[in-house]
């Protein structure tokens, strides 16, 4: 029953990880500029998101380097080169971005931050041992042993995160924490990252 109930919730994980990125060749026809620029660094991250999806759902076996080397891609491509391809400016070429970008852009830069840091401590963790540590007993995919908290909210920090008053400190907090657990609960706030950012920020598809 345990296996099985794990299984689950690492599937319900994974698949809201890939749906943030399920638009990657949607509305990409025709864009240029930066709207392109983003598209494509969106894409990037969205595949090497894809290929950790891949590998923690058994799909693929488990790899430390390509872990370490998919984290690396969405780290670099995170922080402040996001936003930098926001500017305020309306852009005339199809985009996908919505105005609560901008109604809410300490929001916006701290999740692009936000996934930065998840991503630094997947890569870190990435050749730790996939079972709980650090005296922590075995436990499912979504528990507070794994995650932190019990709950998490759609900006990847739950507790901790921006929309409950999250801060620098807290985040970094967060991934000392998580360096030091199984890379599955760096994936975790990866993919909730990106996904919490995709429903907030994206245009829906139709």
């Amino acid at each position: 029953m345990k296996n099985i109930k794990t299984n689950s919730i690492l599937t319900a994980v994974v698949l809201t990880g890939i749906a943030g990125f399920s638009f990657a060749a949607f509305a990409h026809g025709g864009a240029k500029g930066i709207v392109k620029e983003r598209m494509d660094l969106m894409s990037n991250i969205g595949k090497a998101q894809k290929s950790l999806a891949a590998i923690f759902s058994g799909k693929v076996k488990y790899d430390a380097q390509a872990v370490r080397d998919a984290a690396s891609i969405i780290e670099s491509h995170a922080g402040s080169r996001i936003p930098k391809l926001f500017p305020e400016e309306p852009v005339k070429d199809p985009s996908e971005a919505l105005p609560a970008i901008w109604q809410n852009w300490a929001e916006f830069k701290h999740i692009s931050d936000e996934l930065k840091s998840y991503a630094s401590a997947l890569k870190a963790n990435a050749g730790n041992d996939r079972m709980a540590t650090n005296g922590q007993k075995k436990t499912s995919m979504g528990s507070g042993a794994m995650m932190g908290q019990k709950k998490t909210t759609m900006m990847g920090g739950g507790s901790q995160g921006m929309g409950a008053g999250g801060s620098a400190k807290s985040i970094k907090e967060q991934v000392e924490m998580l360096t030091k657990l199984p890379p599955m609960a760096s994936f975790q706030k990866v993919a909730q990252t990106c996904s919490a950012c995709h429903t907030k920020f994206r245009k829906k598809k139709k």
